[in-house]
């Protein structure tokens, strides 16, 4: 390279796609265009649609491509806006109100993720940038910052690297890496190998024989209609999906309310007389908070098999009425109970939530699981695509390591 009159060098030339600096481009004008091309990523890959997962692979190079902070965190902004866009009609459901609370949400929670992204951005060059990446990607997996770690690339494993386990999450890792390095093309030709690939030979992962999840659409009333002609019903309903074939039944979160021992004793009888085991949600109260737990009720006998590691913030997981002594709210038990056992079977299960986040699924993988239970109470998400993503995640970890999966969902 030769040096100009001032002894200095020349900047390097421009070169493909939006990477570099260029005096004919605006820093306005490329800042728009990542953004918008940031919020269609996230809009198309978090679609529900499993397949398309490994679309958000393009945000690393989008985030690395910003010539500033402030464009970063734009960038950042558009493409976890576009994820989570089911969130604000979701929480005016929930909650019976209009948009703007949920608009409100939608944008603070958005700040962890567009926060770390801004604070790990540099205009270094080479490696800090693939480096700091990284960090960024670690940080929003783990908590406190993966508490709200939604709409995380790493969940496309599966679709890339069907069966692959943790070399699957290391292959991961590693083309996230290069997708924010100057090698991107080749990274992206490789990884889009790898999709179409997958794509071609997909299939989701099966339940395990004799186990059935059963999908309800009972809508708000799940849960909540504690009446015994209710559960009947529900025990009924139970003892046809079963028939002949099926040992195990799975029911959505909170299928069964709170649960009480008048309650474990009416599911006890109604399953007398058979060797089905149901899996069902409900909640457990105590003075200072409540359990969103997974309970297990045969003829001989009921336990709580699970107690959700990270339920749902601000409208379950309210840690700030502890803090003011006020109690309620749900407890986050966070690395409790990663797997456990049923039926001689280890199970990861995976509570709502816990799906679109990265550390419960990854704790549990730990363990070896050999089966993984997915549930989920999405009435409120009517209209949105927040259940097909839990879907979509469920079905790719599930496919990355291997392992059966067995959902249910209440709409």
């Amino acid at each position: 390279m030769t040096p100009d009159i001032s002894g200095r060098s020349p900047p390097p030339a421009f070169s493909v796609g939006l990477a570099r600096s260029s005096p004919f481009v605006p820093d306005y004008v490329r800042g728009i265009t990542l953004t918008a091309t940031a919020a269609l990523v996230g809009c198309v890959a978090w679609s529900g649609d499993p397949l398309s997962l490994p679309l958000a692979f393009a945000f690393p190079a989008l985030w690395t491509w910003s010539p500033s902070h402030l464009i970063a965190a734009l960038v950042s902004l558009g493409y976890f806006l576009a994820a989570s866009r089911g969130l604000p009609q979701g929480v005016a459901t929930y909650y019976a109100s209009d948009l703007w609370p949920g608009l409100l949400l939608w944008i603070v929670a958005s700040l962890s993720f567009v926060g770390v992204h801004t604070a790990m951005w540099t205009g270094q060059r080479g490696n800090a940038r693939s480096l700091r990446y990284l960090a960024a990607a670690v940080l929003l997996g783990l908590p406190p910052f993966g508490i709200i770690g939604w709409a995380h690339p790493l969940t496309a494993a599966g679709v890339l690297f069907p069966g692959w386990g943790w070399w699957g999450l290391t292959g991961a890792a590693a083309g996230m890496a290069m997708m924010t390095s100057r090698f991107w093309p080749a990274a992206a030709i490789v990884l889009g190998a790898f999709w179409l690939s997958s794509a071609a030979t997909w299939t989701p992962p099966a339940p395990p024989n004799g186990w059935k999840g059963v999908d309800l659409e009972l809508g708000q009333s799940l849960g909540r209609d504690g009446s015994l002609d209710h559960h009947r019903d529900l025990i009924a309903m139970v003892r046809q999906e079963a028939g002949e074939a099926n040992r195990v039944i799975v029911l959505p979160e909170s299928a069964l309310g709170f649960w009480t021992p008048t309650l474990e004793k009416l599911w006890r009888g109604g399953l007398e007389g058979s060797d089905v085991s149901v899996i069902a949600g409900a909640a457990i109260v105590d003075a200072q908070a409540y359990d969103n737990v997974m309970v297990a009720i045969s003829a001989d006998g009921a336990r709580v098999l699970y107690r959700q590691r990270m339920p749902l913030p601000v409208s379950m997981w309210q840690p700030w009425l502890a803090w003011t002594d006020q109690g309620g709210g749900a407890r986050g038990n966070f690395f409790a109970n990663p797997a456990v056992e049923l039926g001689g079977y280890r199970i990861a299960s995976l509570i709502c939530y816990e799906q679109l986040i990265l550390w419960p699924v990854l704790q549990s993988m730990i363990y070896a699981p050999e089966i993984v239970v997915a549930t989920g109470n999405g009435w409120w998400t009517g209209g949105t695509s927040i259940v097909a993503i839990q879907r979509a995640s469920a079905a790719s970890w599930a496919r990355l390591f291997d392992v059966p999966l067995i959902t249910a969902f209440n709409l």
